[in-house]
């Protein structure tokens, strides 16, 4: 299901109404999106303690209680993003109850304007590498893999979170501008510079550029 803003905003007024099950599809339609948020932002450490689904339903109950909110000010942000605004708040919630104060358990990401976990970069790598299953190719997964992880830790923090966005949570860019607070062009450009240097990392025999990504 891909539902359109118009049926969205109709399940909405339902569900304010009383009428909680009429954001079930809903629901069901952003779930996947919202298991890779929550997996990209997870502490490797708790990836086996903390499971991603949980964490995405306690956000969604957290949406069924509060869904007056919403809908002062709709206007204010795509509904998806709303969803995603109390799971992200989940996800920092978990790391607080495991390591205390969330920039003990990763980087503060002040452009979101509260405190989340830096990204798993392996996850990102992972993703952006595609899955390689033939034996011949091991090697060179396993060397793209170093490479990749060295280029998104030298990248600048903007330029990462815009890939994660745009290729792993699957954002579009309007979407991904509204989150990062930056206008369209800016992040249109940042998302491919951020590209083209990910394919210059890989294509250098050493895997390296000389200098720091800014």
């Amino acid at each position: 299901m891909n539902p359109t803003p118009s049926e969205v905003m109709a399940r909405i007024e339902r569900a304010a109404a009383g009428e909680l099950s009429a954001l079930d599809p809903i629901f069901t339609a952003y779930r996947d999106r919202l298991i890779r948020l929550v997996t990209i932002r997870l502490d490797p450490r708790l990836q086996r303690r903390v499971d991603a689904s949980d964490v995405v339903q306690e956000g969604l109950v957290d949406a069924w209680g509060r869904i007056g909110e919403y809908l002062a000010d709709p206007s204010r942000m795509p509904f998806y993003l709303w969803i995603r605004f109390l799971v992200r708040q989940r996800v920092a919630d978990a790391h607080r109850r495991h390591f205390g104060a969330a920039r003990n358990a990763g980087k503060e990401i002040s452009l979101y304007r509260s405190d989340m976990p830096e990204v798993n970069t392996a996850a990102l790598v992972a993703h952006l590498l595609g899955h390689i299953t033939s034996p011949s190719e091991a090697a060179i997964r396993a060397e793209r893999s170093i490479r990749l992880q060295e280029a998104l830790s030298a990248m600048d923090e903007i330029d990462r979170e815009i890939l994660v966005l745009r290729h792993y949570e699957q954002l579009s860019n309007g979407d991904a501008a509204l989150v990062l607070g930056l206008d369209k062009s800016a992040t249109s450009k940042r998302y491919i510079r951020a590209l083209l240097r990910l394919k210059e990392h890989l294509r250098k025999p050493d895997g390296t550029t000389g200098e720091r990504y800014s």
